[in-house]
């Protein structure tokens, strides 16, 4: 599987270039599936520096989201997204192979 894989939305990129900007540094946006939550995996975020050596990077407009080669498998087909909603702000995996999810939207099954 490759970066392509797995894209980045417009909003995602604008947030995570906006973020650096904030920081005074460039940052990275790495998603990874993890076990656990109500619904079998869970996605976690965090902002980096520097890739993993492991690392796939994907690229939108200027930004950078980073997805470690075991999780590219469960992301395959979707879109990191970010939402800015009335009940808050926050990244968001757009993934097809999720057969359920949970109400918070952190956690699926495949």
């Amino acid at each position: 599987m490759t970066a392509s894989d797995v894209t980045l939305s417009d909003s995602a990129a604008r947030r995570i270039l906006d973020l650096g900007k904030a920081e005074g540094r460039p940052l990275m946006l790495r998603v990874a599936v993890d076990g656990g939550g109500c619904s079998g995996f869970q996605y976690r975020f965090d902002l980096v520096e520097a890739p993993e050596p492991e690392d796939i990077r994907i690229e939108h407009d200027g930004a950078a989201a980073l997805v470690d080669d075991l999780s590219l498998a469960m992301l395959k087909g979707s879109q990191i997204d970010f939402v800015d909603e009335l009940a808050g702000a926050e990244f968001r995996v757009r993934n097809p192979n999720a057969k359920s999810s949970c109400g918070c939207g952190v956690s699926f099954s495949i």
